[in-house]
């Protein structure tokens, strides 16, 4: 392939780009693949289906925008997808005006996929304002998608426009930082590009900017993609997708075949959820959107919108305004990931016996409850005993609840257990813990072995709250951008959150350890 297969620009719609965007992607050459030896590219999906994609995706043609000015890029994420040393110009060509990366994907596809959206099935959506742009192997041999949010219209977008807001940008990248910090296993907001446009939107003032985000993850396969199959009754398909997702993201499977193989896979990503859902709720986090097109085949947590980090242990805590029933409040993620898991399931009925479907997905509350206690304990710093774990962590969660006592502060000043007493006593929330109701509690939780007590030394712990990100510290990061174009609050937060990460050194860069079935 020529180098201009690499290197063309797009005029979508019949836009013209401006002179300025122009002679930045004059200057800015696609990359040689001499100078980036750590880039491994992948063309995996394009694999699938007939020539033109059918029935996993369509090819499509990216919007061109008038303006591309670079607002974040994800640094350490670059160097482990071989892609750090990319100059600036030649990120934004990339990831603004997506200049197909070097032996890649020539043109984006947008992937086809239904969905239960609230529970009611939904066979008109798929990628309706994104794409996946491009694959490749991170520093572990790993297959990796970079797709996108916002960048322009697809057959799927029904009256919308394809685009996201800079507010929205601007939260995904917030969401997903927190959460790797936190030992959520997550999507990475590789790069956010703002692109000069006015949107109109019912739920914020507007006009407001506009934006496109390119997302890292280990996969883009929802749980809509297999519903979509089913629904078109294309069993040699499901076939071929569940073989896709074996030999990339389960390859201990790949001896085995037939219903087996669909059976042992679904298992896998039965306990994969499981393990998701118990690491939302350690670390206090609310998706607010946990359709079945949100969920994906990794266990992996991606596709930010209302969420929320909660302030209190509040299970009835909702993130988005229109969840009037609470279906996916923070007590309830796990219920809803197991339903979703069930739609999955009848998915994969057309090609395995329902029998070992079924006793897949009856793994789900075992795992779960097992990765509640692990989630606790990391979130802890504190090292596990056994069978006494979970009841013990029902009790610290009934407490929580009673009495308000605030999240992410609890988990800050008793990490690390009884070495932390100190600490928690000089706390802003040292009172809930003087209280006689907290007694028994603290007794057991100051009983257990710290996990790793240097972390304490960290200058993290030395400061007297934690880092947190609740919805009026977002809402005054991007009060500040809005009114003043002040970048500042966002990029404090965002080093404040790198601290984090460091003092708990959380490993959330990885899939998920897979606990054993009981």
């Amino acid at each position: 392939m020529s180098s201009s297969g690499f290197c063309r620009s797009y005029r979508g719609g019949g836009a013209i780009e401006t002179a300025a965007c122009a002679a930045l992607l004059e200057a800015a050459p696609c990359i040689a693949m001499k100078d980036f030896p750590k880039y491994v590219p992948a063309t995996a999906y394009s694999t699938l289906g007939d020539e033109a994609g059918a029935p996993f995706y369509d090819i499509v043609e990216p919007a061109a925008f008038p303006e591309r000015t670079l607002r974040y890029r994800n640094q350490r994420w670059a160097e482990k997808a071989g892609l750090g040393g990319l100059s600036d110009a030649q990120w934004i060509a990339h990831f603004g005006a997506f200049e197909p990366l070097p032996r890649n994907l020539e043109r984006p596809l947008a992937i086809r996929y239904h969905g239960h959206q609230f529970r009611s099935y939904n066979p008109d959506i798929g990628d309706g304002r994104g794409f996946l742009f491009a694959q490749l192997r991170d520093d572990q041999g790993r297959l990796l998608d970079l797709g996108t949010k916002g960048s322009g219209q697809t057959p799927y977008s029904r009256f919308g426009d394809g685009r996201l807001t800079l507010k929205g940008g601007v939260r995904e990248i917030l969401a997903t930082e927190m959460l790797e910090a936190l030992g959520v296993y997550t999507s990475k907001s590789f790069s956010l590009i703002e692109t000069g446009e006015a949107l109109y939107r019912g739920d914020e003032p507007s006009p407001t900017r506009s934006s496109v985000l390119v997302r890292l993850s280990h996969s883009h396969v929802r749980f809509g993609v297999f519903e979509r199959l089913a629904f078109e009754k294309d069993e040699q398909a499901i076939g071929d997708l569940v073989d896709y997702c074996v030999a990339h993201f389960y390859p201990a499977l790949s001896g085995l075949s037939g219903g087996d193989k669909v059976a042992a896979f679904y298992e896998s990503v039965v306990r994969r959820t499981a393990r998701l859902a118990a690491q939302w709720m350690a670390a206090g986090f609310v998706h607010g959107v946990l359709n079945t097109d949100n969920i994906n085949v990794t266990g992996e947590s991606f596709d930010y919108g209302p969420w929320r980090f909660a302030p209190t242990a509040d299970p009835t805590f909702t993130a988005a305004y229109f969840d009037e029933t609470g279906l996916y409040a923070f007590g309830r993620q796990a219920e809803a990931c197991a339903w979703n898991l069930a739609q999955f399931g009848g998915a994969l009925s057309l090609v395995a016996d329902v029998e070992p479907l079924t006793s897949a997905l009856q793994t789900f509350g075992d795992v779960y409850e097992e990765a509640m206690a692990d989630e606790y304990f990391r979130r802890l710093g504190l090292a596990r005993e056994g069978k006494g774990d979970f009841a013990f962590l029902v009790d610290l969660l009934k407490w929580m609840t009673e009495t308000a006592a605030p999240y992410e502060q609890l988990f800050f000043d008793w990490f690390c257990g009884a070495a932390s007493a100190g600490r928690a006593a000089n706390s802003p929330a040292a009172a809930f813990y003087a209280s006689d109701d907290f007694a028994p509690v603290r007794s057991r939780l100051t009983a257990y072995a710290p996990a790793d007590e240097a972390r304490l030394a960290h200058p993290y712990f030395q400061q007297g709250e934690p880092c947190s990100m609740l919805i009026g510290e977002v809402e005054a990061i991007w009060g500040a951008i809005a009114d003043n174009d002040d970048w500042r609050l966002f990029e404090s937060k965002l080093k404040a959150i790198a601290e984090m990460r460091e003092a708990y050194g959380f490993d959330a860069s990885s899939y998920a350890p897979l606990p054993a079935s009981k």
